[in-house]
């Protein structure tokens, strides 16, 4: 079995205890963007589920998005009756996360961010998102993800 990175390690217990089987897989190569995420897995870039952390209304923001979209900060303000959505600095990144910018995880966190999950990635019967650390990612379904998140579910673009 291989050993997990101890942030990965929180991703896969938290994985674990939302009744998700799939395993975190360490690539040899950072895949710190949904780019190389793709080409490492050998997968649409749109069934990578990017973790963009944001900033709103004081708090932190989670948006899950397809790889093939970006995020419409004003827009998504506006469907969701927000305030200004930025993009979170490196620090407020790995204070909400516990996880550095490129390998943000929808879990494993310090505490439950309020979490956005792009209707777009429905599209894939299976998605694949950060694990925690550049080099690590696992395989749900979107149905998991929602679920594991507790996300709302939102155009995001």
């Amino acid at each position: 079995m291989t050993v997990l990175p101890a942030r990965s390690q929180l991703v896969h217990d938290a994985l674990r205890a939302a009744g998700i089987a799939g395993d975190i897989v360490v690539l040899p190569d950072a895949a710190s963007t949904a780019v190389l995420a793709a080409e490492a897995l050998g997968v649409e870039v749109g069934a990578i589920a990017n973790s963009l952390v944001f900033m709103s209304d004081g708090e932190p923001l989670l948006v899950m998005t397809s790889g093939a979209h970006r995020v419409d900060t004003a827009a998504l303000a506006e469907r969701l009756g927000r305030g200004r959505i930025q993009r979170a600095n490196p620090d407020q990144v790995r204070e909400a996360t516990g996880q550095a910018i490129g390998g943000v995880a929808p879990t494993g966190h310090p505490a439950p961010l309020t979490t956005i999950v792009d209707e777009e990635l429905a599209r894939y019967p299976e998605i694949w998102a950060a694990g925690g650390t550049p080099h690590t990612v696992f395989p749900l379904t979107y149905d998991e993800l929602v679920g594991l998140t507790g996300g709302t579910v939102a155009k995001v673009d």
